[in-house]
């Protein structure tokens, strides 16, 4: 799996392209110029409230924002848990104890 891109990659690429500023982008999402900045720095994860902001005032799914931060999570944790001790359950074979 390749390493996917965190949304506040894809966000600062967006507002960069359409020319606009981190406090722009705060205010037309309703949000803290603060929390515009850890978003496009990577420092928060986007919750489906932010995902359903992000498509309205960038466009795309709700889904999409939601997806990418999914994949960048995913990919994240499984390089850093330790699943080593875990082991899969199974379920065990019943006995029929009846006799014909």
């Amino acid at each position: 799996m390749f390493n996917p891109p965190h949304v506040g990659e894809v966000v600062a690429d967006i507002i960069e392209g359409i020319n606009i500023g981190t406090r722009e982008f705060a205010r037309a999402m309703s949000i803290s110029p603060s929390s515009a900045h850890r978003l496009i720095n990577g420092l928060t994860v986007v919750t489906p409230d932010m995902a359903i902001k992000l498509s309205k005032v960038l466009g795309s799914s709700a889904k999409f924002w939601l997806n990418l931060q999914a994949n960048y999570s995913l990919y994240h944790a499984a390089a850093t848990a330790d699943t080593s001790h875990l082991r899969r359950l199974v379920a065990e074979k019943k006995v029929d104890a009846t006799i014909n």
